[in-house]
């Protein structure tokens, strides 16, 4: 049989739980007090950072009385980190001479040495937010350092390295496209394009190589760069792209030649239009209605009353609309072997309840 534990054992197991059950209430109150105290610890030292960011961007640099405390504090490595952070901040929130004084406290207090460190870190998070200070801070001679992440394997990590090319670097810094092999998504593709502020001469030949890549969303960018500064002379380039096997790349180039603005575009459109694919066609279709050329209005009509997708019959009618053919779609809509599909697309289109 197995023998029954005795009283003065069972009372050691207890005693032993009961110390643990302490040991671990001891542990987290000392961990919340730790916390408590940093917390304490940071609320100071952010009033003091926000006074001096304060000072320095209302007074003069001679005007600025020294601060003890701050310049003891500033050697300590948490309160640089977190110096560093709301100068950060308070840049992006800040433009004109406002924004060259945060940058002066940066260069100032050798903050980039703390952006630097966070290069050679292995967590992505925080190389990121060190390539994203030195961007913020303006400083080009890490560019080269900065480059070298273009490749890492974290989105956040080549995405911050992309952005930080162009911003230090301008259009040279777009040199990475060439070999860009992961997907630029639209939220950085705006980030790009709003760094770029020209484009320099005998960019042609660099342009026409990203018209070659094999990653549709270099191709896609290039076309909204191309929109945005009106680069005319790529139009033959642009208009060769509607043969390209992605349709998006094929969108893009149709809201491009409608940006270049020239006089041959409807009429290609019209041309090349039944050999494109569906979410193609709408796209020309809008182009159409922005246009207002009523060369196309003949194969609007056709389209409406024939094609098989409610969705080319829906942008074919609001077209019709703008070109100035109201009339023509409510007499469509009183006549008795219209369909009720159509006398619907057609309602939607005018804006009018079905």
């Amino acid at each position: 049989m197995l023998s029954t534990p005795s009283i003065h054992f069972l009372f050691l197991v207890f005693l032993g739980i009961l110390s643990l059950v302490v040991l671990f209430i001891i542990m987290v109150l000392f961990y919340s007090f730790f916390q408590y105290q940093k917390s304490l610890r940071e609320l100071v030292w952010l009033k003091m950072i926000n006074q001096k960011i304060s000072e320095a961007i209302v007074y003069e640099e001679q005007e600025v009385l020294s601060d003890t405390n701050f310049h003891k504090f500033s050697k300590n490595p948490s309160f640089r980190n977190l110096f560093l952070q709301k100068l950060v901040d308070s840049e992006k929130k800040f433009s004109g001479m406002a924004k060259d004084k945060i940058k002066n406290l940066f260069w100032q207090y050798d903050l980039h040495h703390e952006a630097k460190k966070k290069l050679d870190q292995k967590k992505a998070y925080l190389i990121a937010g060190g390539i994203e200070e030195l961007t913020v801070m303006d400083s080009k001679e890490e560019a080269p350092k900065i480059s070298a992440f273009l490749s890492h394997p974290s989105a956040q990590v080549y995405q911050e390295a992309q952005y930080a090319m162009v911003s230090l670097k301008g259009f040279e810094g777009l040199d990475f496209l060439s070999t860009a092999k992961r997907k630029i998504s639209e939220w950085q593709q705006l980030r790009l394009l709003l760094s770029i502020t020209s484009i320099p001469e005998n960019s042609e030949e660099k342009i026409k190589d990203w018209f070659q890549s094999k990653n549709d969303s270099v191709i896609i960018f290039t076309l909204k760069l191309l929109r945005k500064f009106q680069l005319l002379y790529f139009y033959s380039e642009v208009m060769n792209l509607m043969e390209h096997i992605s349709a998006e790349v094929r969108i893009q180039a149709v809201q491009t030649l409608v940006s270049l603005e020239n006089p041959a575009t409807i009429v290609s459109f019209m041309n090349m239009y039944p050999n494109q694919p569906v979410e193609v066609q709408s796209e020309i279709f809008r182009a159409v209605k922005v246009s207002k050329d009523q060369i196309s209005t003949d194969l609007l009509k056709k389209e409406l009353a024939d094609n098989n997708s409610p969705g080319i019959k829906v942008v074919a009618a609001e077209a019709l609309i703008a070109l100035g053919h109201q009339e023509y779609l409510i007499q469509l809509t009183r006549d008795e072997s219209t369909s009720d599909e159509m006398i619907q697309i057609i309602k939607h289109a005018l804006f009018e309840k079905v």
